[in-house]
């Protein structure tokens, strides 16, 4: 080895010792005429003393380095408790070149967070230098080893499942790849190793899993990676909804309790179906730090007409109607202005997502209702509203009406402002929740045919029963999501192993069973030869490490991630290749 130590080792006890570092330097301080320099490594950092300038000149920061000297005890006026180093440095008797660095470098390593995005991403080998970037990439080492360590502990096996495959409708682009040896035809990257995880459960396999990449060609988000995703994909034999969620509530609450000092919500997680999710919290993936909750006014206001504060109609009859209420005292500032501020906040946002005629309230000030909608209201009327929504002293009642179409869509993200706005989020804790009984059918608005909500290859509550004599709509699939502080980490579902039970829910869908056999031939095939009623999910690695991680984007807890076009600007991919290399797959390029 060049070196001795790393530079997070030294101790008062290597006080006197002769040893040899080697890293980059990091900063340069001149003392008038003694140069303290930072040494920095993979493991942290040891400052280094030097009393000849000459020994370090022409070495810009950057430039990596070994480093000769003497440990010696720091002045107690130069003592850094932040550094595991901090009371001890190194006198340098020599230091050697061993990696040179040009001058001026895109940006400073420690403030690369403030630099353009794509200029960090052109420089990512730069950018991963950077402590925190470092320490997030060290962090998703450490949880996908303590991933693996758990599921084994559980009895799971790790299978690995093919990268180059057939494209399928799974809801996504695929990623094609075309075959050199098979004219015309091509391969597709794993969308998910959704159906090779069913076969393995009808291989007579009773627990797999596998830190699986999935690739996806779609839009960028700030929880979603363009191109490629990492899932910790799971599946069971002879497994129920239940047995499923015992697992996922182990391995991700023991995950979350070990990598953060944040509260983490205890298992067994809250089940809240999907239709209750959808009214109370106006999403799918609901965010349970924010204490708000939505109600549905529609009864009370079905009978009812009343003016906004513009002097314009909002029909309230024959429409949804939703309330939340709120105290937003906290923003009156003690004077009047203050109210007045947040009201016009409000409503300009409420425009801004759609609600044309801006946002409804009414105030209890002094035992009485007061704002636009209150005049509007019979005491009787005022009474048993108080009543429905329990609304006290001080607080506030926002309405929200709609069509059936956005109504939840609408409320939902009013209350996500309101609690933001109102300090109601707290980000010290990570809460969790199974969302349960998603429909199995919903009706397509563009054709009015039944369509597949969900995965069509989930079992439909109730069994063939269902299918036979309920309205396709009301059939509820053995589907889930996990979420966890608004972030869907998760889906999965119990999985329809049944031939005759497949064959009838795709016919209710419009697919007879040749569509079965083209499209899912091999899945569709195996469960005709015995397969074990199977269930499993695959809760997303780097969402789970971003919420860990405490990031903002998906992209910090990746070592080199696309861009949010789908590109690696370091690399120069995707990039055009050669003709040659065009005519051996046998594609030729379109205008």
């Amino acid at each position: 080895m060049l070196r001795t130590h790393t530079c997070n080792e030294l101790t008062v006890e290597n006080i006197g010792q002769k040893v040899t570092l080697t890293g980059w330097i990091d900063t340069v301080r001149d003392h008038g005429g003694v140069l303290f320099v930072d040494l920095r490594d993979h493991y942290g950092k040891t400052q280094v003393v030097i009393h000849d300038d000459a020994m370090i000149a022409g070495m810009p920061k950057e430039t990596v380095v070994l480093v000769e000297g003497e440990v010696t005890k720091r002045d107690e006026e130069t003592v850094n408790p932040k550094l595991a180093t901090g009371l001890i440095e190194v006198v340098a008797s020599k230091i050697e070149v061993l990696g040179p660095c040009q001058n001026g470098l895109p940006f400073e390593i420690d403030a690369s967070h403030l630099t353009r995005e794509d200029v960090r991403l052109k420089y990512r080998y730069l950018d991963l230098r950077n402590p925190k970037l470092h320490d997030n990439i060290v962090l998703r080492s450490r949880i996908l080893s303590y991933l693996r360590s758990q599921m084994e502990e559980l009895g799971f096996l790790e299978i690995q499942t093919p990268i180059l495959t057939a494209s399928s409708p799974e809801g996504a682009r695929d990623y094609l790849v075309p075959s050199r040896k098979h004219k015309g035809k091509f391969y597709a990257l794993p969308q998910a190793p959704q159906q090779f995880k069913q076969l393995l459960m009808t291989s007579g396999f009773d627990r797999y899993f596998q830190i699986a990449p999935c690739f996806r060609d779609e839009d960028a988000r700030q929880d979603r990676s363009p191109g490629e995703f990492y899932q910790l994909d799971f599946e069971m034999a002879f497994a129920t909804q239940e047995d499923v969620f015992e697992v996922a509530e182990t391995v991700v609450y023991n995950t979350f309790k070990k990598f953060s000092d944040k509260e983490v919500s205890k298992p067994p997680f809250k089940r809240i179906t999907f239709a209750e999710s959808m009214l109370k919290y106006g999403t799918d993936k609901p965010d349970l730090r924010n204490p708000l909750e939505i109600q549905d006014l529609t009864g009370f206001f079905s009978e009812n007409e009343f003016l906004t504060f513009n002097g314009r109609t909002i029909p309230f009859k024959n429409k949804l109607v939703r309330g939340i209420v709120a105290n937003y005292l906290v923003r009156r500032d003690g004077d009047g202005e203050g109210k007045k501020a947040f009201e016009r906040a409000i409503d300009a946002y409420a425009r801004s997502i759609g609600m044309a005629y801006g946002i409804g309230y009414i105030n209890l000030e002094g035992g009485e209702y007061k704002g636009p909608i209150a005049k509007f209201l019979t005491p009787e009327q005022q009474k048993a509203l108080t009543e429905l929504v329990g609304i006290k002293e001080g607080e506030t009642l926002f309405f929200i009406c709609d069509t059936p179409k956005v109504i939840d869509s609408l409320a939902g993200q009013i209350r996500t402002w309101l609690g933001t706005e109102l300090g109601l989020i707290k980000d010290d804790r990570f809460e969790f929740c199974f969302i349960v009984d998603f429909p199995m059918y919903e009706l397509n608005p563009e054709t009015n045919k039944i369509d597949f909500t969900h995965n069509p290859f989930s079992m439909p509550q109730g069994g063939m029963d269902a299918l036979l004599n309920k309205n396709p709509l009301e059939i509820f699939a053995y589907q889930y999501d996990i979420v966890c502080n608004g972030v869907e980490l998760s889906s999965g579902a119990v999985r329809n192993h049944n031939p005759d039970i497949m064959r009838k829910a795709f016919e209710i869908a419009g697919y007879g069973e040749d569509d079965l056999k083209a499209k899912f031939g091999a899945l569709y095939n195996a469960f005709a030869f015995g397969a074990p009623p199977h269930a499993g999910m695959a809760p997303g690695v780097d969402r789970m490490i971003m919420l860990i991680a405490g990031e903002d984007t998906i992209r910090d807890v990746i070592a080199f991630p696309l861009n949010g076009n789908a590109q690696d600007l370091m690399m120069g991919a995707p990039g055009e290749v050669t003709e040659l290399q065009l005519r051996e797959v046998h594609i030729k390029v379109r205008d």
